[in-house]
């Protein structure tokens, strides 16, 4: 369905970005991917599947590696068509305890970087198709976009700022070829998240399942995780001719979180 295409998938070396990037590439899309770590194991999992594997390493609190990585993907590919802004950091404390340096890296990496990567990708999407604009911009938000948890105050304030970006890029270019949306998953068992099971169990005396289930069991009611996979097939989802007309939705999929 996307042979041709280009996604550019930020923070796409493990987890979710890496779920959303290979099921893009399932559906023939060639992959940028962005982030830290280990870059060749994620290129050896996509490139079995026949598309072509760029990566840049850009940091993405900072827009001069921002606005490098996007000339890269152009020159690479010829553009950028469908952008996944998945980027993403935490910290956890209260507001009088949270660290100001700590605030400033949340909001510039999940939320900063996705106008900046927007603003960079939309010129071209609008271009795409002799000027009718063919374009899918998807905005990896959370749950925390939707309702609020104590403690995570740049976070939520992050994801909330996510989910209004998504809502103006939508309306912006409504009339063109071009959408905007954003998943909001809940708990997902990322290596991130993985740590936090393990810390539970050691610091309760639980077993992992154990602790999956009482970590679970404080939100989800679902008491099960979102898997990268699932989220990858609702971004195939967004970029499908069905997608045409889904503009602007924050589309959670977490176990019923938000429906509490």
């Amino acid at each position: 369905m996307l042979k041709g295409k280009t996604a550019l998938v930020t923070g796409s070396t493990s987890g979710i970005g890496l779920g959303i990037a290979k099921a893009l590439a399932r559906q023939g899309a060639n992959i940028v991917l962005n982030g830290f770590g280990d870059i060749e194991g994620p290129k050896a999992e996509i490139a079995p599947l026949g598309v072509k594997v760029a990566y840049h390493g850009a940091d993405m609190s900072k827009a001069a590696d921002i606005e490098d990585m996007m000339k890269y993907a152009a020159a690479q590919f010829g553009r950028v068509d469908i952008l996944v802004n998945n980027a993403g950091i935490q910290h956890v404390a209260r507001i009088e305890d949270f660290p100001v340096e700590r605030w400033d890296a949340v909001l510039a990496i999940n939320l900063t970087s996705a106008f900046h990567t927007t603003r960079l990708a939309l010129p071209a999407m609008r271009a795409a198709d002799n000027g009718k604009g063919w374009g899918r911009i998807i905005n990896v938000a959370s749950v925390h976009g939707l309702v609020a948890s104590a403690e995570k105050s740049a976070y939520v304030a992050a994801k909330h700022g996510i989910v209004g970006l998504t809502k103006v890029t939508a309306l912006e270019n409504a009339t063109s070829g071009v959408t905007c949306n954003a998943i909001c998953p809940g708990w997902v068992l990322t290596p991130l998240v993985q740590k936090q099971v393990d810390a539970k169990a050691a610091a309760l005396g639980l077993s992992n399942e154990e602790a999956k289930k009482l970590l679970l069991g404080e939100k989800e009611p679902s008491l099960q995780f979102t898997t990268p996979d699932e989220l990858g097939e609702l971004a195939v989802f967004f970029c499908s001719p069905a997608a045409n007309n889904v503009r602007g939705v924050a589309w959670n999929m977490d176990g019923g979180w938000a429906a509490q």
